[in-house]
C-alpha cells in the first residue's frame, strides 16, 4: 500500500478480499438451483447488492462485519444485481418476493423463510 493510501484511507484490496472470502458469487441459474438445494442442509443467505448505490454499499459493509464476527452456520451468496438483473428477477419470481436493493433473503428447506431490505438487513434474521 502506498504512503498516500495509508494517509488518506485508500482501499486495502487484500483486506477486503479476505473479508469477503465467505461469499459465493451468484452468477447463474444453475448456481441459484444449487443454493436452493443446499438450503435443505443448512440455511442459505442470498444478498442482492446494487454496486451503484451508496446505501447498498453501506448495508453490505455492515453485514460483512456481522458475518465476520459470527459463528452462524450458513452459506452466503452474493448477487451483483446490476450485472445479473435477470437472476435477480428469477429470485423474485421463484420466492414470490418483491425486488428490493439491497436485499437479503434467507432460504431453508428450499423456501424463503425471511427477507429484509435496506437497514432491516441483519444477521439476526439468519
Amino acid at each position: 500500500m502506498s504512503l498516500l493510501n495509508r494517509l488518506f484511507g485508500g482501499n486495502d484490496s487484500q483486506g477486503e478480499e479476505k473479508d469477503r472470502a465467505f461469499w459465493k458469487i451468484l452468477t447463474s441459474e444453475q448456481m441459484l438451483e444449487d443454493a436452493v438445494k443446499k438450503s435443505h442442509e443448512k440455511k442459505v443467505v442470498l444478498f442482492k447488492h446494487s454496486t451503484r448505490c451508496f446505501i447498498s454499499q453501506t448495508v453490505l459493509k455492515n453485514f460483512e462485519r456481522e458475518v465476520k464476527s459470527s459463528d452462524k452456520d450458513a452459506e452466503y451468496y452474493f448477487l451483483d444485481l446490476l450485472a445479473f438483473r435477470n437472476l435477480s428477477n428469477r429470485i423474485s419470481e421463484l420466492f414470490d418476493i418483491e425486488h428490493q436493493s439491497p436485499q437479503m433473503i434467507v432460504l431453508e428447506n428450499g423456501k424463503a423463510i425471511k427477507n429484509a431490505s435496506h437497514n432491516s438487513i441483519s444477521l439476526d434474521l439468519v
